[in-house]
C-alpha cells in the first residue's frame, strides 16, 4: 500500500489563507505548569518478545510483538495499552532497528509493513525494520466515531445546510459525542505528543540506545516531536514528506483543497489525451463534469456491494487518494469509468481509505484492559476516525460557536475557491474538530530550535499534500540539526519514487552518511504523460 503512499489520506497545506488564520485563531494559551516526572520503569523496563504472525495472511518472514505503554503518561499507574508491533529481521550484522511511520495520521505500521515490505528490504542490510500500530490506530486501541459520522457522511448530509450554522454545530457536537462514545478512554490521550512518548519506550524495549526512524508525511511531525522531547536519543531520524509544525489547521484544508486540485488538473491534463478517458477528450469541459458528477453522487448516493451507498463526497476522498501517485491514474481512469459509464463503485472503493461503503464492525474500545484488538476486529472508520482525532488532538485552536456562526460563509467560499471539488470535504474535516477538547500548543510552541544529531529532511517540489515550502520552514525550525534533500519530482514523498531520494535516504540511515544541506534528486523517469500510461 505505501510508501507510494497512495492511500494517505492527509488535512493538508495551507497558502493564501491568512485571513482563516484570524478567524479560527483562539487566545494564547498559558505555558503548561512544571510537575515532577512519574514513575515510568515498569515499562522503560520491558523487553520485546518476537513471535510469528497469527494472521493468516502475513508474511511468513514478518515477526509480531507488543509493546506495553501507559495510557496517561501523567498518572502512569490509570491505565496501559499494548501497541502492535511487526518486523522484518536483518540479514547481516544489524545495528539495531528502524521504527518507520507511514503517515496518516491513522496508518496502521503493521499491515502496512506486512503489504509494502519490500520497499524497505535494503534496510534489512543493516537493521531490524520495524513498523508499530500508534495508540488509537489499527489493533493498538483503535478508535472509531461510528456509521454517519466519517467526514464523507457529514459533509453529504443534506439536512447539514452550511447556511445554517446553528444546525451545522449542533450537528458536529453530536458527532464528537459519538467519537467519544465509541473509542473509549484512549480518545482522551491520543495525539503526536503521547505517540512520540511511545515511541521512546519502544526504542527501549527493542534495546536501541538511540532512535533510528524513518517517517513518511504525518510521520515527520512525529519524528520532529520525539526529536523535541528526547532530542539525546536521536540516532539517524530521515523525514519524507515534511508535515507543518505551526500552520492552524484552517490553513491546511485550504492549502490541501488547491494542492489536490493542482493534482486533479494535472490527472485530467493527461485523462483527456486518452481516449479512454470517462470524461472525454475535451479538457475544456472534463473538469465541470467531475464537479457534475460529485453533485449527482451527493443528491443520489448509488448502492456498494457491501449493502451501504456511495456518494459525491465519498467518491472526493477516494480521488484525493488516487491523486498521490501518478502510477495510479491509469487505475483511477478506468475506476472512474466503471463507475460512471456502469456505476460500478468497486474500483473507486479500492481507493477509498478508511472503509467508506464497508459495513463496521467492533466499536473502537480495545482489547481488555488495553490489549490488541484481533485483526478481524478493528473497525472500518478507524483510518478517519484516527486521523481526525490525532490532527485536532494537535491542534490548539477551537473557535466559539459564535465565531464559527460568524466566519462560517466567508470560510465556505474560500474552501471554494481552493477547489470546487474538494474544498467541501476539506471544510467538513476542519470543521469536525468542533466539539472536542482543545489540543495541545506543545508542537507549535516548543517543536523548534531542537539540539540533536543531524536528521534528513527530504520535501518533493510536486508533492500534492506536504508542498515543498513545509520542508523549509520545517527544517528553519528545527535549526541547524536539520539537512534538507530537494527532491524535484512530483508525487506525494520521494523514497519510493525517486530513485536518487531512495539512495540518499539509505545512505544515511544504513551509513550515516548524509547529501549536504541544499543538495537536490533530479526527478525520475520520462514525462509522466508516457510514463503513466493505461496499461498496468
Amino acid at each position: 500500500m505505501l510508501v507510494k503512499l497512495s492511500t494517505r489520506p492527509a488535512v493538508r497545506r495551507g497558502a493564501g489563507a491568512g485571513a482563516l488564520t484570524l478567524a479560527l485563531l483562539g487566545a494564547g494559551l498559558p505555558a503548561a505548569a512544571a510537575r515532577p516526572e512519574p514513575d515510568l520503569s515498569r515499562f522503560y523496563g520491558q523487553k520485546v518478545v518476537w513471535a510469528a504472525c497469527k494472521a493468516p495472511d502475513m508474511p511468513r518472514d514478518l515477526q509480531c510483538a507488543k509493546v506495553t505503554v501507559p495510557l496517561d503518561y501523567a498518572h502512569p499507574g490509570a491505565g496501559k495499552l499494548d501497541l502492535a508491533l511487526a518486523r522484518y529481521r536483518a540479514t547481516g550484522s544489524s545495528r539495531g532497528s528502524v521504527l518507520l511511520n507511514f503517515g496518516g495520521p491513522g496508518v496502521a505500521g503493521v499491515s502496512q509493513l506486512a503489504d509494502g515490505g519490500k520497499d524497505f528490504m535494503d534496510l534489512t542490510n543493516g537493521y531490524d525494520v520495524v513498523a508499530f500500530d500508534p495508540r488509537g490506530v489499527g489493533r493498538s486501541s483503535p478508535v472509531s466515531c461510528g456509521e454517519g459520522e466519517s467526514v464523507a457522511s457529514v459533509a453529504t448530509n443534506q439536512e447539514i445546510d452550511i447556511g445554517h450554522p446553528q444546525v451545522v454545530l449542533k450537528h458536529l457536537r453530536l458527532s464528537a459525542e459519538q467519537c467519544a462514545k465509541r473509542s473509549g478512554p484512549v480518545l482522551q490521550h491520543i495525539g503526536t505528543v503521547n505517540a512520540a512518548r511511545d515511541l521512546d519506550v519502544i526504542r527501549q524495549a527493542l534495546g536501541d540506545k538511540k532512535l533510528n526512524y524513518l517517517g513518511f508525511s504525518y510521520g515527520s511531525r512525529l519524528g520532529a516531536v520525539y526529536a523535541a522531547q528526547f532530542p539525546d536519543k536521536v540516532g539517524r531520524i530521515a523525514l519524507d514528506g515534511v508535515d507543518t509544525l505551526t500552520e492552524p489547521l484552517s490553513e491546511q484544508g485550504v492549502a490541501s483543497a488547491e494542492g489536490q486540485q493542482t493534482a486533479l488538473d494535472d490527472f485530467l491534463d493527461w485523462c483527456a489525451t486518452d481516449i479512454a478517458c470517462p470524461f472525454g477528450r475535451d479538457r475544456r469541459t472534463a473538469g465541470d463534469q467531475v464537479v457534475k458528477l460529485v453533485r449527482s453522487l451527493d443528491e443520489n448516493p448509488v448502492p456498494t456491494d457491501f449493502g451501504g451507498t456511495f456518494s459525491g463526497q465519498d467518491l472526493v476522498g477516494a480521488i484525493g487518494q488516487a491523486l498521490y501517485s501518478k502510477e495510479l491514474w491509469p487505475s483511477l481512469e478506468r475506476a472512474l469509468a466503471s463507475l460512471v459509464e456502469d456505476g460500478d463503485t468497486r474500483g473507486v472503493l479500492n481507493f477509498a481509505a478508511g472503509g467508506i461503503g464497508l459495513p463496521l464492525r467492533a466499536d473502537g474500545h480495545g482489547g481488555k484492559d488495553g490489549g490488541l484488538v484481533a485483526p478481524q476486529d478493528v473497525p472500518a472508520d478507524n483510518l478517519p476516525a484516527a486521523l481526525m482525532a490525532i490532527n485536532c488532538a494537535d491542534d490548539p485552536d477551537r473557535p466559539t460557536a459564535a465565531r464559527i456562526t460568524k466566519d462560517l460563509e466567508t470560510l465556505r467560499a474560500a474552501y471554494n475557491r481552493a477547489s470546487p471539488v474538494f474544498g467541501r470535504y476539506r471544510l467538513t474535516q476542519l470543521l469536525m474538530c468542533f466539539g472536542r477538547p482543545k489540543g495541545t500548543d506543545f508542537i507549535r510552541d516548543r517543536v523548534r530550535n531542537v539540539h540533536s544529531a543531524k536528521m534528513l529532511l527530504v520535501g518533493t517540489r510536486g508533492d500534492p499534500a506536504t508542498p515543498y515550502r513545509w520542508t523549509v520552514e520545517t527544517a528553519r525550525r528545527l535549526g541547524p540539526s536539520a539537512v534538507v534533500l530537494d527532491n524535484k519530482g512530483d508525487g506525494h514523498t520521494g523514497y519510493s519514487s525517486s530513485t536518487c531520494v531512495h539512495r540518499k535516504v539509505n545512505d544515511f540511515l544504513l551509513y550515516g552518511s548524509l547529501p549536504p544541506s541544499g543538495s537536490s534528486c533530479p526527478a525520475d523517469g520520462n514525462d509522466w504523460r508516457s510514463t503513466a500510461s493505461t496499461s498496468d
